[in-house]
């Protein structure tokens, strides 16, 4: 089985989150999740989530601290989402390689369908 490890960027603005929607075709197409991905041979976390959201939705963040880490098993792969508090730096969230996304406040999360790897981080945020 695959061991995948993933990044996550819980970036909050103003009282709420941005979620991503996934594309169609991908692994768990059109679920909603916190926007990261694939940490690349030779590249650390950070820069990771960094690269992933300017080229998922074209804006610049800062990465804080650990948030969660989730272990998750799916039918081919298992997942470790290293999930980690962020900020916004710069520009506009665009759909560049997902299908959509949305500022969620904490008490909205439960309303959208989330990869089962992110549920974990959803029930955390919302019981804060």
């Amino acid at each position: 089985m695959e061991i995948l490890v993933v990044t996550a960027a819980i970036i909050k603005n103003e009282g709420r989150f941005l979620i991503a929607q996934r594309k169609r075709g991908s692994h768990q197409e059109m679920k909603w999740e916190f926007p990261g991905g694939k940490v690349e041979k030779g590249e650390g976390p950070e820069a990771c989530l960094m690269r992933e959201i300017k080229e998922e939705l074209g804006i610049s963040i800062k990465v804080g601290d650990i948030f969660d880490v989730v272990s998750h098993i799916y039918e081919d792969r298992q997942v470790i989402l290293l999930c980690y508090l962020c900020s916004l730096e710069g520009g506009q969230p665009a759909c560049i390689d997902c299908e959509d996304w949305k500022w969620v406040a904490p008490g909205e999360m439960k309303e959208y369908d989330f990869a089962p790897a992110d549920i974990p981080v959803v029930n955390k945020l919302v019981g804060k």
